[in-house]
């Protein structure tokens, strides 16, 4: 038997571990957000990420939050619609930990089978769960509690519940944790973007409490993922942490947000001082988004609410909520949950590009998930029955993108010996032609999902045309297997 990989906390030791393949082969999770928040479950629908920072600038965006998981933060910005709707829910003198109380009443029935059960029905590949958000609640019976406040912990073993459910069903199990924010530690109020900075505890005894957390959190449940959240405390011993992960889980993998913000540094100063200028924050920010600074080793990138728009030699993973929250928000009905052929479309593109789709779920506080989204989880899960084999092990072709001749989008993937062209819309016609595609004679062309014979011909430009069923039924994307896959110019 081969010896373990040995990994010290060293930065050119860590850097040797390369991403797994069952994290490339697996393209679609589930990132759900469960906690305190999920009593109140509320925040205004003020739309996603980057359209309403880059529309009207991050003070805008955290007194309007969106993420019901924010729910403390938001209820502490005086005049926001959070503020205005606690005080009349509750009252001015009810307390955010008071929450603590009907949380573990909430969930004594929750069941963790059962949201695996719905996860897999909709093809996701691996599970990522809460264990800490912002406010510090801690979702595991942890040997490190907080030392600031007292029995600020779920009663049940959440983590470890939902850890021994999801890999029973053969998926993997990721552990978010809030490494970068910790209202119990700090609990400055974030009105705009550099408070988010200010705010992250960079004291010693954060960061040995993160450090015992994340540490504890590698023995005791073994996850595939570590995702890590906003940043990482510079007192916190990265590097050992991650040396520890990969000794433990050696096909584990660690997500990019790790940021080391040192307020000391030359390039934190800079940053603040062109930040404090309200035009230059606002032109900045959401490009920041879409290009965040990384920690100093990670095995993928993340986006939030945005993808990249070509094919990225690293690995990376698109994160959004089915809705405009991440947890659980009373406010959001069909409306506000992202269309079947969106999700569809934004999957088979994230896939085509080198990516995967990390979708969140936001449980009630009792832990049923709303119906909303069990719809929408199932109704992905049915098109990934019969298309997921253009998805699931597929890489990248040599280019994501194309169009067919009447001006259909297509993106493209691959696996094995075959080429898949997914088209993003319906055939208007009988026909559709592709440019570039150099088939071999003996080449054979399906549709998944129809079990008839797909013909097809090469016009006198050397274009693929292909002739679709007479009826074809309504999809959010169309899958077309050419095998073996063809050659290109």
């Amino acid at each position: 038997m081969a010896n373990k990989p040995f990994f010290i906390p060293d930065l050119n030791s860590i850097r040797s571990h390369k991403c797994p393949e069952w994290f490339h082969d697996a393209k679609l999770g589930i990132l759900v957000h469960w906690g305190l928040y999920s009593v109140p479950g509320w925040a205004p629908t003020t739309g996603e990420l980057i359209e309403v920072v880059s529309r009207y600038g991050w003070e805008h965006w955290f007194t309007n939050n969106p993420y019901a998981e924010w729910y403390f933060n938001s209820m502490r910005i005086e005049g926001s619609s959070t503020y205005h709707h606690h005080i009349k829910a509750y009252g001015a003198d009810f307390f955010y930990d008071n929450f603590v109380r009907v949380f573990n009443r909430e969930s004594e029935d929750w069941d963790p089978g059962e949201w695996v059960k719905l996860f897999k029905k909709a093809g996701a590949r691996y599970v990522v769960f809460t264990a800490k958000h912002h406010d510090g609640f801690l979702l595991w019976p942890s040997d490190h509690p907080n030392p600031y406040k007292e029995n600020y912990f779920a009663e049940r073993d959440i983590v470890g519940e939902l850890t021994d459910a999801v890999k029973s069903e053969g998926l993997r199990m990721g552990i978010y944790y809030s490494s970068g924010l910790d209202w119990t530690f700090n609990d400055r109020v974030i009105r705009d973007i550099m408070d988010l900075f200010e705010s992250i505890p960079q004291c010693r005894e954060y960061g040995e409490y993160v450090y015992n957390h994340w540490c504890e959190l590698i023995d005791r449940y073994k996850p595939s993922i570590l995702w890590s959240d906003i940043a990482y405390p510079v007192t916190g011993r990265f590097l050992e942490v991650i040396a520890h992960y990969y000794n433990t889980v050696t096909d584990g993998v660690v997500n990019d947000r790790w940021l080391h913000v040192n307020p000391k540094s030359p390039s934190y100063i800079l940053m603040k001082i062109l930040l404090s200028k309200r035009r230059i924050r606002n032109l900045i920010l959401p490009l920041l988004l879409k290009s965040t600074p990384r920690s100093q080793h990670f095995d993928f990138k993340t986006m939030e609410y945005s993808a990249y728009a070509s094919i990225m030699r690293e690995k990376w993973e698109c994160v959004r909520a089915l809705g405009c929250s991440f947890g659980y928000n009373r406010n959001e009905g069909i409306e506000h949950i992202i269309t079947l052929k969106k999700l569809v479309q934004l999957l088979v593109d994230v896939v085509s590009k080198n990516g995967n789709l990390l979708i969140g779920v936001g449980p009630m506080a009792n832990g049923t998930i709303p119906e909303n989204q069990c719809k929408r989880l199932l109704e992905l899960g049915e098109w990934l029955s019969v298309n997921g084999e253009a998805i699931y092990g597929s890489r990248p072709w040599y280019n994501a993108e194309g169009v067919t001749r009447e001006g259909i989008p297509l993106r493209f993937t691959q696996k094995e010996e075959s080429l898949y062209a997914i088209l993003l819309e319906k055939p208007g016609g009988k026909e559709i032609t592709i440019k570039g595609l150099h088939l071999s004679k003996d080449a054979v062309i399906q549709l998944l999902g129809f079990d008839g014979e797909i013909d097809w011909r090469i016009d006198f430009s050397g274009n693929l045309m292909i002739e679709f069923p007479a009826t074809l039924a309504e999809s959010p994307a169309y899958v077309i297997k050419i095998s073996p896959k063809p050659s290109h110019k």
